[in-house]
């Protein structure tokens, strides 16, 4: 794979022209971005996938639910619907996709969530509904540019900055690393318990973020217990069990799971993957499951599974949560 974008490196000038192209036309007006006069905030990245959106999605609804109707709007990836779609009882992960699933199944009884690939109609649909929302929250939205969000918080992977990063095909990057001027802030995933000071303003020197940039670093905290449809158990008790995964970068998962010294063996299957009859046939043939919360809506309404598939919650953490907390809750209340 990594040999194919070798060879593709030719088109990166092309890739980079059109995106480019298509920036300055949207900056310069020449093509038409709509803005709101109630609060959207973007989770997005300039990279493809793997940055911890979801997380990030999830502390902003903890944040907000309890004091503002609140509604998330993300495509729907791998859906097998079209259009505008309000999440309801009936749906599954096959109607909205596994992450506004996941919303869902966690926070429905507090949050609109929506699927849209055409966000500015899904805004429009929303905020018809009786009980509109008052603040919508758009998931992997930044390079939507047809809908100007009121605050931009974007996402890049501790162990892949933006900054070191090429466009596709040869890199990882949607647009040119310009487009992170867009951003109001910067979280730097993922990263280590062991990060220094001096690590961060290293961090901060490589992206160069405009003064008015806040720039944060988040890390994931594991749930030191996992679940399944009927109950749950610590994550320590887990005895020999297959780990299986359908993210993009599963490798801070792997490296917790190695130094909390768990036996287990991996099963990787790409991001969103949609299981086959075959392959949950397989599945179930192993004694204990253990995936993410993302696969596990995927997988949960598989019975032969139930009784063996264990999901491990995670939850981000801030390094300066509190000034954080305060440039989001000043844009929902200016």
């Amino acid at each position: 794979m990594k040999f194919l974008r070798y060879i593709l490196f030719p088109i990166v000038p092309i890739y980079f022209l059109v995106t480019w192209t298509r920036n300055k036309l949207y900056d310069s007006n020449l093509k038409k971005s709509t803005s709101y006069s109630f609060p959207v905030i973007c989770v997005g990245n300039l990279s493809v996938g793997g940055t911890g959106k979801s997380p990030m999605i999830e502390y902003l609804i903890r944040l907000l639910k309890d004091h503002y109707k609140l509604a998330t709007l993300s495509r729907g990836y791998k859906r097998q619907t079209q259009g505008f779609q309000l999440a309801n009882a009936q749906d599954s992960a096959k109607t909205l996709g596994d992450e506004p699933f996941q919303f869902y199944n966690k926070f429905g009884k507090d949050v609109l969530v929506a699927v849209d690939a055409n966000r500015q109609a899904g805004i429009e649909q929303l905020r018809a509904l009786s009980n509109k929302p008052d603040v919508i929250l758009l998931d992997d939205a930044f390079q939507h540019r047809k809908v100007q969000a009121g605050f931009n918080i974007l996402l890049t992977s501790y162990n892949q900055l933006y900054s070191k990063d090429l466009v596709l095909p040869t890199g990882d990057l949607r647009e040119p690393k310009s487009g992170a001027k867009r951003a109001h802030v910067i979280i730097v995933t993922k990263c280590p318990d062991t990060l220094t000071e001096l690590e961060k303003e290293q961090i901060k020197n490589s992206l160069q973020p405009l003064p008015n940039q806040l720039v944060f670093f988040s890390r994931i905290n594991y749930s030191k217990v996992v679940y399944s449809a009927e109950k749950s158990m610590a994550l320590k008790d887990l005895k020999a069990f297959t780990l299986v995964t359908g993210i993009a970068k599963p490798k801070p998962l792997l490296a917790f799971l190695k130094k909390s010294q768990l036996e287990f063996r991996h099963l990787k299957f790409e991001d969103h993957h949609i299981f086959t009859e075959k392959e949950i046939a397989q599945l179930a043939t192993l004694d204990c499951i253990l995936t993410t919360e993302k696969d596990y809506m995927r997988l949960k309404d598989q019975i032969t599974l139930k009784d063996k598939l264990f999901y491990l919650p995670i939850e981000v953490s801030l390094d300066a949560p509190d000034l954080f907390n305060k440039a989001v809750l000043g844009f929902v209340n200016s």
